[in-house]
């Protein structure tokens, strides 16, 4: 399936490789508005590297892929569209982008990515789901889907979760207990940040309902953002996120991040350029800068299907 989109997209618009706002609006019979909001919730490949918005046609035809309903024709002939799903991650995304991969992403949420992964619609989906019977990550989850297939969960990086909040705020919103009043983010449903706050919210005898749950972000860039813009208090977001906009930061959690891939996957050109580029000086650099990671255990497989 994943072939006839990309012809289908160079029969249509043949002009060089990249597509134009414009053009992707019709290709996908919206208005250009639509595409613009797409761009901003992170939800569609494109680039910005010429000071205006281009679509690479390739990640287009894999996005389409990724985002298909109905039967699961891909995944019947073993192959899987050039895309990674999942939870979203700043540093991933910079890679991908950096490497010159062509891998697209559809960051729909941990959940939501084990799902599209199981029906292979990617290559390799991330996830850091918190799993507070083994005080663990993600491996039971995994392994109560995909014991037995051809997968490997792979280490991508340690991050530091907290409170995003006002600078100065430090000192008033704590901890999760100072939540209740409250202004805060909420994540999709399915997002393993949500699942781990909604989790901790439980822990600490908090009825949800007590928390103005009234602004939606679909990224962590989003959710950070919104504690910058003051349309909420606080935010469950990266310590590296509240570095980047000077806000306040209340660590609660270090998570592992991981990538789910299937084995064969792995072997693809893709993913070799990706996971070379990551063992780059470049890739290094980058996430040393970035306050709160990890990427020491990079690589390191922590279960085989």
């Amino acid at each position: 399936m994943l072939h006839v989109l990309i012809r289908i997209l160079r029969m249509e618009f043949s002009t060089g490789e990249y597509l134009t706002t414009r053009e992707v609006a019709k290709l996908l019979r919206v208005k250009e508005r639509k595409v613009y909001d797409l761009v901003a919730r992170e939800q569609i490949p494109c680039t910005k590297a010429t000071g205006k918005l281009l679509f690479p046609k390739a990640a287009i035809g894999n996005w389409l892929a990724s985002n298909r309903t109905g039967p699961d024709t891909v995944g019947n002939q073993g192959t899987a569209p050039n895309v990674i799903l999942g939870s979203h991650d700043p540093l991933l995304e910079w890679a991908l982008k950096k490497s010159d991969c062509a891998i697209a992403s559809h960051f729909g949420g941990s959940v939501d990515g084990l799902e599209r992964f199981a029906q292979k619609n990617g290559i390799a989906t991330g996830l850091h789901i918190y799993e507070p019977e083994t005080d663990g990550w993600n491996i039971d989850s995994v392994r109560q889907r995909f014991n037995g297939q051809d997968i490997a969960l792979v280490e991508f990086c340690w991050r530091q979760r907290g409170l995003i909040v006002q600078p100065g705020e430090e000192n008033t919103i704590t901890g999760i207990s100072d939540l209740p009043g409250r202004r805060m983010v909420k994540r999709l449903a399915g997002t393993g940040s949500q699942l781990l706050l909604d989790q901790l919210i439980r822990r600490e005898g908090i009825s949800p309902s007590t928390i103005d749950f009234s602004i939606e972000a679909h990224t962590e860039t989003e959710a950070a953002s919104a504690v910058l813009e003051d349309l909420t208090d606080a935010a469950f977001g990266l310590k590296a996120l509240a570095e980047r906009y000077r806000l306040g930061f209340v660590p609660i959690i270090q998570e592992r991040f991981d990538l789910l891939v299937y084995r064969r996957s792995w072997f693809e050109p893709s993913l070799q350029a990706l996971a070379q580029f990551c063992a780059s000086p470049d890739f290094y650099t980058k996430a040393k800068s970035l306050a709160g990671y990890d990427t020491r255990g990079l690589g390191t497989v922590h279960f085989n299907g």
